[in-house]
């Protein structure tokens, strides 16, 4: 089944949101596996459901990690191909 998920992120702790938010970008189009397209409000990606659950996983630890506390904000729609 493929997962397209709408994100959203907000980096709380940051001065400069602007460079968290392009690195956490920069981190999901290091995925080969999915696709991303990125609009002024909102990132899509899109791919099989476990691929993109797994890097989602991966994404909200690492940006935990780097940033502190953050926002990521999501919609997920199932069976839809979005990209």
């Amino acid at each position: 089944m493929k997962l397209s998920v709408e994100l959203t992120y907000y980096p709380l702790q940051q001065t400069d949101h602007i460079a968290a938010i392009k690195q956490v970008i920069d981190k999901l189009n290091s995925y080969s596996d999915i696709k991303v397209e990125t609009f002024p409000t909102a990132t899509v990606v899109m791919g099989d459901y476990p691929v993109v659950m797994a890097m989602l996983n991966e994404v909200i630890a690492w940006g935990y990690n780097q940033f502190g506390r953050s926002v990521f904000v999501a919609k997920f729609l199932p069976s839809y191909e979005a990209l």
